[in-house]
């Protein structure tokens, strides 16, 4: 990876290739960084995500549950086989 900041005096890219990291403006190393750029210090790395932040469960998971009861129940007009499928499911889970 090189750095792509473009040097406008120089009339050219950077091309550096030490501690180059993706930033949404393009590659950069640590002296075009947009923070850099504008005389700022790099924020210091923080503590990262939470241990329990990919095991904790997902909304999404229950609504899909709650969906195919509709579906089963009849409350929710679906396709026949969107329907059985979603009987079966409730079945499933209920035993």
């Amino acid at each position: 990876m090189r750095c792509t900041h473009w040097i406008g005096a120089e009339h050219r890219h950077c091309h550096a290739i030490d501690d180059v990291r993706p930033y949404l403006t393009g590659d950069r190393c640590p002296a075009h960084t947009p923070r850099a750029l504008k005389g700022l210090d790099e924020n210091e790395p923080g503590p990262g995500w939470p241990a329990a932040a990919w095991t904790s469960p997902s909304p999404l998971n229950d609504s899909r549950v709650a969906d195919a009861r509709a579906v089963a129940s009849g409350k929710r007009r679906s396709h026949p086989n969107a329907y059985r499928a979603a009987q079966a499911a409730v079945d499933h889970q209920t035993t």
